[in-house]
């Protein structure tokens, strides 16, 4: 049997790719846990979804997500074996620019602030937005004392974007109104 724990953090540091070991509560180790979590968050909004083609760009996200928490966690951007480590590139960026485009034609102009809410799927998306936000400023905060991809902010700035677009466009399919703020 392959035991799943090491014991080797139990002292509060983490090993990074290539076998750098720094504490669990860097900058670096928060940025790339909020991406984690954010792929966990966005994993629970597609299997609350049923919309297939809303999922498949929720898919993709996801493994980029894990490109760019390899990216996160490799800050020399080699392997201990030498191998260069996947980044996020600008193409990344673009694609997730040509998903919005394409989804905001589905949907009406925003005249308003809306609230976070509909059905348990639209608010997972704007869980994982607002968790995509949290991630970006631990990145930006990251970017102030280290080198970091400038590419991963670029990303993560988009990604709440299309998230935003996305929660919209589900209540929309489902014919949900959006619900604007009491004070609107």
């Amino acid at each position: 049997m392959v035991k799943i724990y090491t014991k080797t953090g139990d002292k509060g540091e983490t090993g990074l790719i290539g076998g750098k070991r720094i504490g669990k509560d860097s900058l670096r180790i928060e940025a790339y846990g909020n991406v984690d979590e954010l792929n966990a968050a966005l994993g629970l909004a597609a299997s609350l979804s049923g919309d297939e083609a809303l999922n498949s760009s929720v898919r993709a996200i996801q493994d980029e997500l894990f490109t760019m928490g390899a990216d996160l966690a490799s800050p020399d951007r080699k392997e201990a074996g030498g191998k260069e480590i996947p980044k996020i590139g600008s193409a990344q960026v673009e694609g997730l620019e040509l998903i919005i485009d394409s989804l905001s034609m589905e949907i009406p102009p925003l005249r308003n602030f809306i609230l976070p809410t509909g059905n348990p799927a639209v608010c997972a998306l704007h869980l994982a937005r607002s968790i995509a936000r949290r991630a970006e400023r631990s990145v930006v905060a990251l970017s102030r004392v280290e080198p970091v991809n400038p590419e991963v902010v670029k990303y993560l700035n988009r990604l709440s974007d299309i998230l935003f677009v996305m929660a919209r466009v589900a209540l929309f399919r489902k014919g949900i109104p959006e619900v604007p703020p009491s004070y609107t």
